[in-house]
């Protein structure tokens, strides 16, 4: 499934409503970190057709890095039935992402 971006005015639809499991990737175009995990982030959506990823611009989209405490990125978030249920800080393994979604 290819990533999508997600501002405020789709979280809910495309996060909080919906049917599967969503991976949220908070991210910023001057975080190296960041450019490191995002080629893993698409490998992860590409391979998991029954996850929904989505990516988050902290720059672009302050009040939703704010709501969800993102204090440092990348940080990833999981959600299910509309509710963050998992999240970790820092480059990850793609292994380590794979668990994090299961």
């Amino acid at each position: 499934m290819a990533v999508i971006t997600i501002t405020k005015e789709n979280f809910e639809q495309e996060v909080l409503q919906a049917e599967q499991t969503v991976l949220v990737d908070f991210w910023a175009s001057w975080c190296m970190p960041c450019k490191m995990l995002s080629p893993v982030v698409d490998e992860v959506a590409e391979e998991n057709a029954d996850v929904k990823v989505g990516k988050i611009n902290i720059d672009e989209q302050p009040e939703l890095a704010q709501q969800f405490r993102v204090m440092s990125i990348p940080t990833l978030a999981v959600f299910r039935g509309g509710k963050l249920v998992n999240q970790t800080v820092g480059v990850q393994p793609k292994s380590a992402i794979e668990d994090l979604i299961r």
